[in-house]
């Protein structure tokens, strides 16, 4: 698994990957763009000038700072994982230091609230009452909900049926938050088109909160930068506990909020691994799976340019995973072009790999890690045979298992 070098996909440019980005706004080499109707234009560069704004404002960024600290409980530990370490050792007592970012102790019990609250306030910052949001597993549902409890703004997320029957704690949660859920028949594809018409049908009053790296331009950047927060802190607490940097970074990839929320502070440490790993459902032969950068081909949904699981005719495909918050036809453009100039690596886990991944974690560190994250966790096992000893690898938490206790039960009396 030796580290893929940056190829000619790479734009030629004096200035870093970063900077690149900047001066190109909403564009990753061929991806991402604007793919919307024309009215959507205006509401979408309103979005973008606010959003820049913001970025510079010091009294938004101060309110940001005190919410992610007060209210979300950041900063989240990094956390050396001692057991799962000792489990992963060879013949010789030799492998790699496991360390977890532990975004599962975040408010609500995800990496989503640190995107939810921050759009949230701009939100009201442009008179916006009435918030519209899509969730899968229902991290991202809770997360804007509470945001929304806490600055007093009306919320109405859309959910799919086979989700809501999931995850149905979660649906719960967003109603005592006071949200109203509206039930859409399929999964979260479908929820996130229906949320996106609702929106489009009241652009003045309504504000759309996506909680993924997915659509036009500016929504993948704004979820990026909001989700940024979690390699700023894991670069600083690496130097406080080993003075150094980490050599592997490894987080779970549906859409790439998570995973671009812990790699982006490191895409110009070439020395640093960037792995993202998709779930492979029952297999990548079995047309049961979400694993659109094995898979995929690509294509323009939802707005943007990127990588999507779709047939001859460009129709998208359904998809399947355990974990639901995988669930997606596609990855963002930041994503889809981290995969191509192969500065990030990207593998695959099975649902049995995840679930085994789920019930290692919880025996050997009392930690109900989530489905999605439990596929990062998974390809620990085919990952660390092939480091050197005493590597340092971060694995992103995402978010916390508790929701998915019936699912890895029901998965293991039905082998």
């Amino acid at each position: 698994m030796r580290k893929p070098l940056i190829n000619s996909l790479l734009p030629k440019t004096d200035h870093d990957h970063r900077e690149y980005w900047k001066l190109n706004p909403g564009k990753f080499g061929r991806f991402g763009g604007k793919f919307v109707p024309e009215t959507l234009i205006t509401c979408l560069s309103l979005l973008e000038a606010e959003f820049n704004f913001v970025l510079q404002d010091t009294k938004f960024q101060e309110e940001l700072s005190t919410a992610l600290r007060d209210y979300v409980g950041r900063e989240t530990p990094l956390y050396f994982a001692e057991r799962l370490t000792d489990h992963y050792r060879n013949e010789k007592g030799e492998g790699p230091e496991i360390y977890l970012k532990r975004e599962d102790l975040n408010h609500v019990g995800a990496h989503k609230i640190n995107n939810a609250i921050g759009q949230a306030m701009i939100a009201k910052r442009m008179g916006r009452k009435s918030i519209v949001a899509a969730t899968g597993a229902g991290q991202h549902g809770v997360a804007t909900a509470a945001a929304c409890a806490k600055l007093a703004l009306d919320c109405t997320v859309f959910m799919g049926t086979a989700d809501m029957e999931k995850q149905s704690s979660k649906v719960l949660l967003m109603k005592l938050l006071g949200a109203q859920v509206k039930a859409v028949d399929g999964c979260f594809k479908e929820a996130s088109s229906e949320a996106i018409r609702n929106w489009v049908g009241n652009l003045e009053k309504s504000y759309y909160l996506t909680g993924t790296v997915v659509g036009p331009h500016p929504c993948p950047i704004m979820v990026r930068e909001f989700q940024s927060i979690i390699g700023k802190e894991t670069r600083k607490q690496a130097m406080e506990k080993w003075g150094g940097k980490p050599d592997v970074l490894l987080a779970c990839v549906g859409s790439g909020s998570n995973a671009l929320g812990l790699f982006h502070e490191f895409i110009n440490d070439e020395d640093v691994r960037l792995i993202g790993v998709e779930a492979a459902g029952f297999g990548l032969d079995s047309g049961k799976h979400a694993a659109t950068l094995a898979k995929g081909e690509v294509g323009v949904y939802h707005g943007a340019m990127s990588y999507l699981l779709q047939d001859e005719e460009g129709q998208i495909l359904g998809t399947h995973s355990v974990g639901v918050g995988l669930e997606y036809p596609g990855v963002g453009p930041e994503i889809s072009f981290l995969r191509d100039t192969g500065r990030a690596e990207f593998y695959t886990a099975t649902d049995q790999e995840a679930v085994q991944a789920y019930q290692r974690l919880c025996r050997l560190e009392g930690i109900f890690p989530a489905l999605e994250a439990s596929h990062a966790l998974a390809f620990l096992e085919k990952l660390c045979p092939t480091l050197p000893n005493g590597a340092k690898v971060v694995v992103n938490c995402s978010g916390g298992g508790d929701k998915d206790v019936d699912t890895v039960v029901n998965y293991r009396y039905n082998q």
